[in-house]
């Protein structure tokens, strides 16, 4: 008999592999779902902040249906373990920042390995040493509790507009067509941003 396969296991296979990461990701969406009352977004009902680019917003995507192409996962570049996640049929929201000190915590060997393994100087014997590492990493994040994990915190949350569809524009340069919104004006002519040559001072 074909089992159905576990949210995490629906996660790794979206992602493609098993990590902290991830696990990361998936851990701050049960919470989400939680708090926010358990439904997937079908469309923009849920609204996702993520301020990082890390393997864990593959699991916000799969499990909160907040999404790049449906306009409710807002990405900002600050490189940290932080998410907002906003609910607009309840009018709540929450900002979920995960302890780094528990995360990070590594000691000296693990550190060692670490570089090895991505600088390519690992041998096999290092290498399956460091993906076990890893795995034991992956487990205790997935197991630790909440308290622990991460700071949960209700917020006020001002929802942004949802996602706009714009008429496209032919680039008077390239010739591809772009959204209307993100045209320039160059020489009096309508360009896309690659084709505007930017100005900047380096400010």
């Amino acid at each position: 008999m074909c089992m159905e396969k576990t949210p995490w296991e629906k996660a790794v296979e979206f992602h493609g592999h098993s990590c902290p990461g991830l696990a990361i990701g998936y851990r701050v969406s049960q919470i989400a779902l939680k708090e926010l009352g358990g439904l997937r977004s079908q469309d923009e009902e849920l609204v996702a902040i993520v301020e990082n680019d890390a393997c864990g917003v593959d699991a916000v995507m799969l499990m909160t249906g907040c999404t790049l192409g449906k306009g409710n996962l807002l990405y900002r570049d600050f490189g940290k373990h932080v998410y907002t996640f906003g609910s607009r049929s309840s009018n709540k929201a929450l900002r979920i920042s995960v302890n780094g000190e528990i995360l990070h915590k590594q000691s000296p060997d693990a550190q060692e390995l670490r570089k090895k393994v991505f600088g390519g100087t690992a041998i096999e014997s290092e290498k399956k040493e460091f993906y076990g590492y890893q795995a034991q990493r992956t487990d205790s994040i997935l197991d630790i509790p909440e308290n622990d994990f991460c700071k949960v915190e209700h917020i006020d949350f001002k929802f942004p507009g949802k996602a706009r569809i714009f008429n496209s524009i032919r680039c008077d340069q390239c010739g591809e067509y772009v959204m209307e919104a993100k045209g320039r004006v160059k020489n009096g002519q309508i360009v896309c941003i690659p084709c505007s040559d930017s100005y900047t001072r380096g400010w």
